[in-house]
């Protein structure tokens, strides 16, 4: 129908023609606009992780760095000097003192001072090995037992070097066996086996190797 008054027609609000338009250009800008702002949305996201896990990173290399760099000061046996350990690495001069503290306790005794320098010589000894070394000492502590004049000596020897490894010490020694007066030398090699774990030092085994009596 034909207005019979031009210029006087009512005013449309374009905010309802644009909530009532039902054209499909329409909702295919809205579903755009709602894609394009989802897209971004996820990529924010995605790099908010991928900072997260840079992060964890960073710090998790700043934390094992500094494990391993740190130092941590352990003296043996009432010991002194230069002895340490660099995150599981011992120092030649700890290495040192601990080779000639278990060649004393567990070389040298007698039948009245072996239990108690066992008991000592256990007290380094890694859980994995305590029961089988414990149990060898035992034994040990049970013939000298029955032979109280039996006493033995173990001396490292000057004239072959000691070989450091990262887990074991190889070290060249004389033993004197006593016993009722008769004296008897060996010579061979006592081996050291050993971990390090949290700065301590653990004994893991001890084998005396190539022993031949010394020949007059």
């Amino acid at each position: 129908m034909v207005n019979p008054f031009p210029g006087t027609e009512p005013r449309r609000d374009a905010r309802a023609d644009l909530i009532g338009d039902v054209r499909p250009s329409w909702h295919l800008h809205r579903y755009l606009q709602g894609s394009a702002n989802l897209f971004e949305e996820n990529r924010l996201l995605k790099f908010a992780i991928a900072g997260l896990f840079g992060i964890t990173a960073v710090l998790g290399t700043v934390l094992y760095t500094s494990g391993q760099n740190q130092r941590t000061v352990v003296v043996p046996f009432g010991a002194g000097g230069d002895l340490y350990v660099t995150g599981n690495k011992p120092s030649a001069a700890y290495l040192r003192t601990i080779t000639f503290n278990v060649v004393a306790l567990a070389g040298t005794y007698s039948a009245y001072s072996a239990d108690r320098q066992f008991q000592e010589l256990l007290s380094l000894v890694h859980p994995s090995a305590y029961n089988a070394m414990r149990d060898s000492l035992t034994r040990l502590v049970g013939e000298l037992a029955t032979n109280p004049t039996l006493s033995i000596a173990t001396y490292i020897r000057g004239d072959q070097p000691v070989t450091f490894t990262a887990s074991e010490i190889v070290v060249p020694v004389e033993k004197v066996r006593v016993i009722g007066g008769v004296i008897r030398k060996f010579r061979g090699n006592l081996r050291i086996r050993y971990a390090i774990e949290n700065g301590r030092f653990w004994l893991t085994a001890l084998q005396e190797e190539n022993f031949n009596a010394e020949t007059r």
